[in-house]
């Protein structure tokens, strides 16, 4: 295995560490100021201050954890992916999704980033919105 490959797994596991952590700005020091963040079924935004909003509104509407992850990475070290499950919960009624009670789910996660530099530069999540609604009791 490459020291790029191996740098790249361990970025991303760290990524996951650090997110599970709780300490956000150690989560936060890992990105590139420029990164681009591919929102599940949304838009992309970019810059670290936009990953940073996001994150702070994640926080307030639910607590997460990273579960079962494994890490997959390029040769080179440039790109990777994740497939984890998220367990979390509720906490806090989101924009435009149905109202928080607490509810608890576990979903299939799949991610995958461009990495630059010793840090993520690009990230990109993917669940089944449909079955995140099913099992907080609005699908």
């Amino acid at each position: 295995m490459s020291t790029s490959r191996q740098q790249a797994l361990a970025l991303i596991q760290t990524y996951y560490d650090t997110f599970n952590s709780g300490d956000r700005d150690a989560f936060l020091a890992l990105l590139a100021e420029d990164v681009a963040h591919d929102i599940n079924q949304g838009g992309t935004e970019k810059g670290k201050a936009a990953f940073r909003a996001f994150i702070q509104r994640m926080d307030r509407c639910y607590r997460e954890q990273v579960r079962e992850l494994v890490v997959f990475a390029s040769e080179d070290g440039s790109r990777g992916a994740a497939e984890f499950f998220i367990e979390g919960e509720y906490l806090a009624t989101d924009d435009g999704l149905p109202p928080a009670t607490g509810q608890r789910y576990r979903l299939r996660v799949g991610a995958f980033f461009e990495l630059s530099g010793g840090l993520v530069s690009r990230v990109t999540n993917h669940y089944n919105l449909e079955e995140w609604l099913r099992q907080v009791g609005a699908g």
